[in-house]
């Protein structure tokens, strides 16, 4: 029979003893294959097979709803069990869930060759379930200072709703506010969870004495202003109020990020993967601000946000979860990590930076980056799906 023996070894297949396991796989493997369809679109002028999202629209909402979200919810049932004590979903349960989001992904693939109130159903219920299956153990053990956590999933829920009501003309602008209030609570989420753990991996992982220090009126007023600028860009995008807030967020989080600098973070992957990362949605509000002040395109910003922010970011916390929760050292990561967040680098500059500089040159910017993020996972994939789908060295179930 397949389960745990007393001695807390595990006995069946690990892919299912914890949501990192089959999450953190499918959304390495599912970004590879979206971002080749992407490629071939985009690239080499493949020709959209089906009637439903237009390209631009499946690729933006699979990047956010599809591996953003599997990348949550790897994170979150790993995250929940260290948090409270109690066993989140796996073995079966786990597999149901992981099977409704993949069946999300293909549903959405398949355009109007399904009718997108279904699809919209599957996917949404997706997001439900886990939102449930977060909110179990929390409320069991009533630690209700994840509520804020908690509030983000629901929001995602709700934003991913909204999303399916616009694309089947239900409420007028819903595919944006939909796509755009995704991407901003993941990125709230960054926020929520940079602040837990950053200060506190660096001080650990360094190597020497180092004492970093979050201010509770940085807390408060980063908050409340990102309140406003997800608002108002989703009311009025790119105006005024939209760059006033963006700027007082390059100031807020640059703060941030500058308290917890220490030099020793560059000779650690696994730290300066996530202080690139964060600088990158730091830069990205610099850059939602020019697009009022002086013109620049707004999909810098987006991919400054989303590629830079939530890419990097997220890479680097999968590689960092794979490794803890299987057993292994994550003060001497694999070396190999070096060049995979270097790689993964080299896709957001020539996503981000290279069109800025040489925007004649768009086509060729956004090709050479879609190489750079498809080598990184696969490298990626090379050295973690090997740990995610075997038992822990240590023997342990998880």
């Amino acid at each position: 029979m397949i389960g745990i023996e007393n001695n807390n070894v595990a006995t069946g297949p690990a892919l299912l003893n914890l949501g990192f396991r089959p999450f953190f796989s499918g959304a390495a493997i599912y970004s590879l294959v979206a971002m080749l369809i992407w490629m071939a679109l985009t690239a080499f002028e493949w020709q959209w097979p089906y009637t439903g999202p237009s390209p631009v629209v499946w690729h933006a909402h699979e990047m956010i709803y599809g591996y953003g979200m599997a990348v949550v919810a790897g994170f979150l049932l790993t995250a929940v069990k260290n948090w409270t004590g109690v066993q989140t979903l796996h073995r079966t349960p786990l597999l149901l869930l992981f099977l409704l989001w993949l069946a999300g992904r293909v549903l959405v693939l398949l355009g109007e060759t399904v009718p997108l109130a279904v699809t919209g159903f599957v996917d949404c219920l997706f997001s439900a379930l886990l939102t449930i299956a977060i909110s179990l153990p929390i409320v069991k053990v009533k630690q209700w200072k994840q509520f804020g956590i908690l509030s983000k999933l629901v929001l995602l829920f709700a934003s991913n709703l909204l999303f399916y009501a616009g694309a089947m003309n239900l409420v007028d602008g819903g595919v944006r506010a939909g796509l755009y209030s995704g991407l901003y609570l993941l990125i709230a989420l960054i926020f929520v969870m940079g602040r837990r753990v950053m200060p506190f991996f660096i001080e650990k992982g360094v190597g020497y004495e180092v004492q970093l220090k979050n201010r509770k009126w940085l807390d408060v007023s980063s908050l409340l202003v990102f309140l406003v600028f997800w608002l108002a860009d989703i009311l009025k995008p790119d105006s005024l109020p939209v760059a006033l807030a963006a700027i007082a967020l390059l100031v807020l989080h640059g703060i941030r990020l500058a308290g917890w600098h220490t030099a020793g973070i560059w000779r650690k992957p696994l730290l300066w993967v996530l202080f690139v990362g964060y600088g990158s949605i730091v830069i990205g509000f610099a850059l939602k601000a020019a697009v009022y002040l002086f013109g620049v395109s707004p999909y810098l910003a987006l991919h400054a946000f989303a590629m830079g922010g939530v890419g990097m970011i997220t890479l680097g916390m999968m590689s960092r979860v794979t490794l803890g929760h299987t057993g292994r050292d994550v003060f001497t990561p694999p070396a190999i990590l070096n060049w995979i967040f270097a790689t993964f680098c080299g896709a957001v500059l020539f996503r981000v930076l290279a069109p800025l500089l040489g925007p004649g040159h768009y086509a060729l910017w956004i090709g050479i980056s879609q190489v750079f993020w498809i080598g990184a996972f696969c490298l990626f994939l090379a050295v973690c799906l090997p740990m995610l789908v075997q038992p822990r060295v240590d023997g342990r179930y998880g």
